[in-house]
């Protein structure tokens, strides 16, 4: 589901970002890795940046943990229906900002079912996908020091298994067979970007201003994460729902020095908390 409840964790950091080697949107011919809790995120999350990535002939990889295959309240929906539909919105959403299906990877598992999945066994998948596709750059949620976000723990069970799975990837001993049986060799991951962080814990700025519609658009593709679709799954836009739909995005995207921005908590190495 699109939205996002945040629960308030009562610790206040002091954040700083770490010196940066290349701007995220001027990066060119690199390899950019996302994972993404639900086919919606990365969209919502970092959809205009991914555009500019792509724009500059990056090759950008996404991940996704979960087929979001539970959020409808259409009585007539069933969980095998809406994972295909989210799974060509999420195609068409990403080809839409540049990114082709065969670079989108599925994980596999149930809207709301990570906190239940074996952890080690999650770790190991995300820290296989990290030594293969070995990125320049990472991108992922924000597991957060101020906020939790609350998605019947999905967001933070991802963002925290993908700190996990960096900090595995750099070591061999992390699940050798990889490395004995796969030839998949250690990876340290350079740099990482979290979007969704809390407003008190970003620390870097993109300014989306020229991708902004096309990431509107693109967004507007996931037809199923909108009302009235979500209430009764249709499969098209009625032409006044879609235009009071882009409108709430273009109020709730943030905003930085009269810019369309996307937030993010900048780390190199190892994350600390």
């Amino acid at each position: 589901m699109r939205t996002t409840v945040i629960i308030s964790v009562v610790i206040l950091l002091g954040i700083s970002a770490p010196a940066q080697r290349t701007r995220l949107e001027d990066l060119h011919d690199r390899t950019i890795l996302v994972f993404t809790p639900h086919p919606d995120d990365d969209v919502f999350g970092a959809g205009g940046t991914i555009a500019l990535l792509n724009r500059n002939h990056n090759k950008v990889y996404i991940v996704v943990y979960t087929n979001d295959d539970k959020g409808s309240y259409d009585p007539e929906m069933s969980s095998q229906r809406l994972a295909q539909i989210r799974k060509s919105e999420e195609e068409a959403s990403e080809g839409a900002l540049g990114t082709p299906k065969e670079n989108i990877s599925w994980m596999g598992y149930d809207d709301g079912m990570l906190e239940y999945a074996p952890q080690p066994k999650l770790v190991e998948e995300a820290t296989a996908i990290i030594r293969r596709v070995r990125p320049d750059v990472l991108l992922s949620v924000d597991p957060g020091e101020w906020y939790e976000r609350w998605h019947k723990t999905d967001h933070r069970m991802a963002a925290f298994n993908t700190i996990d799975a960096v900090r595995a990837a750099e070591f061999w001993l992390y699940f050798p067979n990889q490395k004995l049986q796969l030839g998949l060799q250690p990876y340290r991951v350079p740099e990482m970007y979290f979007f969704y962080p809390s407003p008190q814990e970003a620390n870097y700025f993109v300014n989306i201003d020229p991708v902004a519609e096309l990431k509107f658009d693109a967004a507007a593709k996931q037809v199923s994460q909108f009302e009235p679709a979500v209430n009764k799954y249709r499969s098209d836009w009625n032409p006044v729902d879609l235009a009071k739909a882009k409108s709430e995005m273009r109020h709730e995207q943030p905003r930085k020095d009269g810019h369309y921005v996307e937030a993010f908590r900048y780390s190199t190495g190892f994350v600390q908390y």
